[in-house]
């Protein structure tokens, strides 16, 4: 699934494409696209159509369209393979595109011809999809309010995630993929920010100081920052932007994937680990994993 980097890339890209347009038409090629939409694919369409979109918004690795006057939003599961493109309408379907939306009008200070393109949804593996939700008091799609706010957000507050890392009795990558604590963050780059910070994945929270904490916030901003700065990482074809085109992150990974090769910073051969369906990997001298705790 797309972490921070990789959402706000194409958060960024609807927003200079999409935003402020009204929906002409919606067509729904595939009803697994919708399933999270109780109300089926005809009222999706139905409620789309002839409401203009706002200013796309994100909240972590969540990412969604509101849909002016109406008091909802379009919300994006992008899942492992969901892309969500702008074309041209002219252009050639890809093999799996599952939901259209054309606009009545074009893009604001565009070029002739803009008002052709229509907002794509191609999924390869169908675990994605769009969803219309109501919206709370702060503008959120209800199904996302517990979502906490991303270390990028100007609203994150740092001090407020120390005491409750320190409460949370769990490991610190636990902690870090655990979105009702601090969001936007996967496995990728909490590999990478604790490669930095020198911590190993299953250091215990209850042991972080302040300073500890706000250290290794430190690290995630800046690897997602130098993500952002290069498009995000695409490992293949199923991450692209609005226009279909890779980021390039991945060739600049200290940690994640990198098993065998020589740490960066001492040399030593990276290590993986099986994690929790996932994979962990960590230098295993820059990285030392905590001291057992003794038996009472």
């Amino acid at each position: 699934m797309p972490e921070l980097p990789e959402v706000e890339v194409v958060r960024r890209g609807l927003a200079r494409w999409v935003a402020d347009r009204t929906v002409a038409d919606v067509e729904v090629l595939h009803p697994r696209a919708v399933r999270r939409h109780i109300a089926g694919a005809d009222d999706f369409a139905h409620r789309l159509k002839g409401h203009r979109i706002g200013a796309p918004s994100r909240r972590g690795k969540y990412l969604w369209l509101p849909v002016e006057d109406t008091g909802s939003a379009v919300l994006a599961h992008l899942g492992m393979s969901g892309q969500l493109l702008v074309k041209d309408q002219e252009a050639p379907d890809e093999k799996h595109l599952r939901i259209r939306v054309r606009f009545a009008d074009p893009v604001d200070g565009s070029a002739a011809g803009a008002a052709g393109t229509e907002l794509r949804f191609v999924d390869q593996r169908t675990f994605g999809g769009l969803s219309l939700h109501d919206t709370t008091a702060d503008g959120l799609p209800d199904v996302i309010a517990h979502i906490a706010r991303d270390p990028l957000d100007e609203r994150f507050d740092a001090d407020a995630f120390h005491h409750a890392l320190r409460r949370s009795r769990t490991t610190i990558k636990r902690a870090l993929l655990n979105q009702s604590l601090i969001s936007g963050v996967g496995n990728i780059y909490a590999d990478e920010a604790l490669w930095r910070a020198r911590l190993h994945y299953e250091r215990p929270t209850a042991t972080f100081t302040r300073p500890r904490t706000m250290e290794l916030l430190g690290h995630v901003r800046d690897v997602m920052n130098a993500a952002l700065a290069v498009g995000g990482t695409s490992f293949d074809s199923l991450y692209v932007n609005v226009n279909g085109e890779s980021g390039y992150f991945d060739r600049s990974l200290d940690a994640y994937g990198r098993e065998g090769e020589p740490c960066r910073r001492c040399g030593t051969p990276m290590r993986r680990r099986p994690w929790m369906n996932r994979s962990s990997y960590f230098c295993p001298r820059c990285q030392r994993p905590p001291r057992p705790s003794r038996l009472s």
